[in-house]
Parts: structure tokens; sequence; C-alpha cells
């Protein structure tokens, strides 16, 4: 009896460690059936979209830069199909073997070499690496050929960037070059691939953002190494949008080759009614393709050392004092303030005596008496001396400033300075020292302090001539379709009358025998230009200079004056402004005045104004391709 009741109480035992253990294992089924559930159905597309980015890599593709053509459809800047050899460290078992046996084909330096062999050992041994870009047909074939005998090594082809005119337009379209580690800064992907580059100078600085273009995409699958397997999926990328300029390639390359007579000048021609330039240039100039095949260090310091500073671009950013170039500002201050009418006559005896000091005037003899247009045309310093201090600086600053002189335009180019136009609050606030009279009288014929841009003056000589219309420089036609400026600008207010009064000056400059530019003077009279010439000192000339009769042109090349003329054509009716700076050139009537008279000649003859992008009209008939069109030839007199 006892013993069937401890057997009924093992069975009751057993029968509740079973239940207690079955719950137990219920709860955790439970709990797993649950977890799984949540994993598979609450996280499963999160889990999912996980795992498929550990299986698919989504690889970048670079964008075709822009083209910038001119006005005429001629390639300024392009990409050209770009050959590399490229190698992979981990399919080949001595990278600096295999480097030495392509040596045997191609010409790679030992620094290359060098190169690539650091890249390996900081990258994936799957990464492929390039060795040398910018291969010709005969390179190519000949690694081609070899490839068995070369492993890890291939051929890769992709885009480089390439400027046909070279020199002829280095300074306004400029160039683009790798990235930099500053550059990186910049929030966009496209810079971290591998050979990209960026617009560093000029237009494709300025619009490197719409020449970038879009990035496209590829979806490549991926093993657990990270080694691409295949391709998926491809969005192809979107090219950079294409710059149309107002400038005529024709016009800018005789402009270069023009300038480059001279040890360092420059020039710029716009156009007076809508703005539009039409040539900017400067000499010494560089090669932009330097830039983008590599420049070497040899290159490189050649050009620093170049005293005329080919990387500079003068005609924006180049910094002069005027010279008699201002003497229009001055003219034009005192007429709209009344100090002076057209009859107002001054006697130049040679000098100007002013409170114990004196004053020289270019010519030591002087030029008797003279009008504003007289002195205008014959240069006097004297006849604008006498009128300075009354105008007073403040006031011939305004005006110049009116005119376009001693602030940035907005042009397109970074490179653009805003050169000075200096004022009593200026000095005080620059050197803690008050203005003085002789300082505005020196000013009154563009010396001192100074300084402007031919950029600048050849605004301000559009304005001269267009009538008193506020016109500002400008260069880009069409960013894509869209367009750019649209040409109208705002009358200044100055009275006709005073103008014309010094247009009439500026026009006997050229046409009067007694004009400085006279021997400038074009055969063909419905060619004909006028304008100013302008003479910048570089170092002041002493007493003792003047009494041992030194020259100018005596002294070492850097001492020399500037030498500047101011232009325009035709003079029947207005159409070219045309500035030109020929450094350390000794006399503007002798070094600027017959450039400008070419390119204004080359200008007319060739009539960009009348071209198919017809910035005044607000119409463009645009070419997809580069037009056949030869250059006319300038008959010049010597």
């Amino acid at each position: 009896m006892k013993s069937m009741e401890r057997e009924n109480e093992r069975g009751q035992d057993f029968t509740r460690r079973a239940f207690i253990i079955g719950t137990i294992q219920s709860g955790i089924l439970a709990v797993l059936g649950g977890r799984l559930a949540w994993l598979q159905i609450a996280q499963g597309k999160r889990y999912r979209t996980m795992a498929e980015n550990n299986r698919i890599n989504i690889k970048m593709l670079a964008p075709s830069r822009g083209q910038i053509v001119d006005r005429f459809g001629t390639l300024l800047a392009t990409n050209e199909q770009n050959f590399r050899v490229i190698i992979v460290p981990e399919q080949t078992g001595d990278i600096a073997a295999a480097l030495s046996s392509l040596q045997k084909l191609i010409p790679l330096s030992q620094r290359d070499i060098q190169r690539v062999i650091r890249q390996a050992e900081k990258s994936a041994p799957f990464v492929p690496l390039e060795v040398r870009d910018d291969l010709n047909w005969e390179e190519v074939a000949s690694i081609e050929v070899n490839l068995p005998d070369l492993p890890g090594l291939s051929i890769d082809e992709g885009e480089i960037r390439h400027y046909p005119l070279g020199e002829s337009t280095a300074h306004l379209v400029g160039y683009a070059g790798a990235v930099n580690k500053a550059e990186l800064t910049e929030n966009d992907p496209l810079l971290s691939l591998p050979g990209f580059t960026i617009g560093k100078t000029g237009v494709e600085k300025a619009y490197d953002r719409v020449l970038r273009g879009v990035a496209g995409t590829a979806e490549m699958e991926i093993n657990v190494v990270g080694r691409e397997v295949r391709e998926l999926d491809r969005n192809l990328a979107q090219p950079g949008k294409r710059l149309m300029l107002t400038i005529d390639s024709g016009l800018q390359q005789y402009m270069q080759g023009r300038l480059a007579k001279e040890k360092s000048a420059t020039a710029v021609i716009m156009d007076v009614r809508t703005g539009a330039v039409y040539a900017l240039a400067s000499h010494p100039s560089f090669d932009p393709n330097l830039f983008t095949h590599g420049i070497s260090v040899e290159q490189w310091e050649k050009l620093l050392a170049n005293p005329g500073l080919p990387l500079n671009n003068k005609a924006a950013g180049g910094q002069y004092p005027p010279g008699s170039t201002f003497k229009m500002v001055t003219a034009l201050a005192a007429l709209e303030e009344k100090i002076i009418t057209r009859n107002t006559t001054f006697h130049c005896p040679g000098h100007y005596e002013f409170s114990e000091e004196r004053f020289h005037c270019w010519k030591r003899g002087g030029h008797g008496w003279m009008d504003v247009s007289g002195a205008l045309m014959q240069s006097c310093d004297t006849f604008f001396y006498n009128i300075a201090t009354q105008i007073g600086i403040d006031t011939l600053t305004r005006y110049a400033k009116r005119l376009g002189l001693g602030e940035r335009l907005g042009f397109e180019l970074e490179e653009e300075r805003p050169g000075l136009m200096p004022t009593k609050a200026w000095k005080m606030g620059q050197f803690s020292k008050p203005w003085q009279p002789g300082e505005t009288i020196i000013a009154s014929i563009g010396q001192g302090y100074m300084l402007t841009t031919p950029l600048q003056l050849a605004t301000m000589t559009a304005r001269l001539v267009n009538g008193g219309l506020a016109v500002k420089p400008w260069m880009t036609g069409f960013v894509g379709d869209q367009a750019g400026k649209d040409g109208s600008w705002e009358p200044l207010g100055f009275k006709k009358k005073n103008i014309d009064l010094i247009i009439r000056g500026m026009n006997s400059v050229v046409t009067s025998k007694k004009g400085t530019a006279h021997g400038s003077s074009m055969e063909d009279k419905k060619f004909q230009m006028g304008g100013k010439t302008g003479t910048a000192q570089v170092r002041r000339i002493s007493k003792a200079d003047r009494l041992e009769g030194v020259m100018n042109e005596d002294l070492p090349w850097k001492f020399r004056h500037h030498a500047l003329f101011v232009g325009y054509a035709p003079i029947s009716n207005p159409r070219y402004a045309c500035c030109v700076v020929v450094e350390h050139g000794v006399g503007g009537s002798l070094a600027a005045a017959p450039i400008a008279r070419d390119l204004l000649l080359m200008a007319q003859q060739r009539d960009p104004a009348s071209s198919p992008l017809n910035m005044e009209g607000r119409t463009a008939s645009r070419f997809p391709n580069p037009p056949s069109r030869k250059p006319a030839t300038a008959s010049r007199k010597r």
C-alpha cells in the first residue's frame, strides 16, 4: 500500500516537472518565433537593404566637361580622347619589374615609377592605378601587342581637356587641373574621383560648376573582399553645358600675335554699345595644355622666372597708373561742374607753379595757349594742372568711378582687380595723413596713387563715345541655351555738349597733324580711329635727371615708363573701343598707339559685331560646328 502511494507521488512529481519544462520550452519557442517574425516581417525590408548594400556598390561615372566656343562656334576648350595605361597590383607579381618592362616600350620616368609604387603601398591590391596618360597611338599599339608579357597592365580610355588655340586664349579661357587638398573641402563627390579636373583660372574657373556636368552611376556587384564582379545597371552622366563667348577667336589670335612683338603688353577690345568683349590678351602668355598634361618643375620655374609674368592676366588684373588717358575724366569733371567752358584757355610755358612747387609739362618749351580740345589733342599737362585744385580729388574720383574706373566692373573672370581712385578719406585711413593739393594736381593727369586696369580704361572710352551709357564689359553669350547679358544700359546723365567736346579732342589726337598719335593715323579714312595717348611714370623723374638730360629709354627696362593708348573706331560711328598697355614701353604715341591702330583696323575688317551672335538684338544663330572662316588681312601705315 505504501509502495503504491510512493509510486503515485513520483508520477505526480514527474508530471509537474514535465509541465514546467514544457512551459519553459514553449515560452522560449514563442520568444524565438516572435523574434523571427519581427526580423522577417517588421524589419525584413531594413535587413534586406543592408544585405543588398553589402553586395552592390554604387560607382560614380565622371561626366564630360562642357565645351567652350567663340561667337562663331570655333572651339576654345574641348575634350580629347585620352588613352592611359593602368596597373592592378594583385595581378602582377612584381610591380617594379612590370613597370621596368613597360619602360622599355614607352617613355616612363623613374619619378612616375616611384609614384605608382607608393600608391600601391597605400591602396588595396585590386585597385587599378594610373601609370601614365596621354598615350599616342604608337604607344598604345606597342603596349597592346606586348600585353601577354605585361601581367597586370592594361589600356584604359578616358578624356583630357584640350585648348586648340593654346597661348592665344590662355588668360581668357584659363585651364582645368587636378583637384588639390584645399578644394576637396567642397561638398561635391565628383571631386574625389581619380583624375577629375576642375577650372583653375579664367572662364574655366568662373563657370566651373556648369561646365562639370552631372555624374552618372553604375551599380557594380562586389564580392566579400570588395572586388568588382560585374556591372548590374548604369545611368549615364550628363555632360557639362556648352559656353558660347562673345570672343572672336580670329581677332583674339591676331591680338596675341601683335602683342608678341613687345616684351610685355596687354590689350582689350569691346563693343561700345553692348559691352561684349571681342578680344582680351596678355603677352607673354603660356600654353594651358601644359597644365592638363602635367607641367614639369623646369617649365613651372621658367614661367615664374619670366619678368613679363606670363601667368598674370594683365588685361583684367593688371593695375597701372592711367597717365594722360585719364585727362578725359578731368576735362569732363571740369565741364560738368562748370569750372571751365569750351572757350576756357590757359597758357602753358612748360610748367605750372603752385605753392612754391613746380609741376612740369611733358613738353619742355610748353604748348602756349590751350583750350580743352587742344589740351587733349596735344596732351598738355599744364592745362589740367590749372583746373585740378578747383575740381578737388573727391569730385575727380566721383567722375572717374562713373566712367568705370577704380572699382570692379563685375566681369566674369575672377582675375579682375579693382584698381584705385583715391579720396581724402582713403589717404587718411591708409596713411593717417591729410590729402595735399599737390597730390590732386598730379592726379589730374593720372599719376600719383591712381591705378586702373586696361579693361576699365576700355570701358571708360566706351562710355564716352557711346553717348554716356553705363556699359559694362562681359563675354558670356550663352550658357547652354540660356542667353547672357541683355545689352541694355542706363544713361550716366552727362551733358551731350560736354561729351561731344571731349570726343572732338580725342578725334584730333589722331586726325590732326599736331595730335600726339597722328603717326598712327589710318590710310583708309572710313576706318579712322580716335583716342588718347598716355605715359605712366614707373620711376619719378628727379631734378638731377632733368639737368643731366637723362632719357627715359636709356634707363633699364624695368624703370621705363608704361605706354598706354585708349581708342575707338570708326570715328564717324564708334563701335569698337580698345585699350593697349605696353609695359615699360616709354611713350604711348610710339609704342601703344600703333598697336591699337592695327587692332582696331582688324576689328573693323572682321566686324564681329555683325556676327551670328548678335548681342545687341538679343538673338543668336548658333553654329554646332566651327565654320570655315578666313581672317581678313590688315593693311597698316608704317
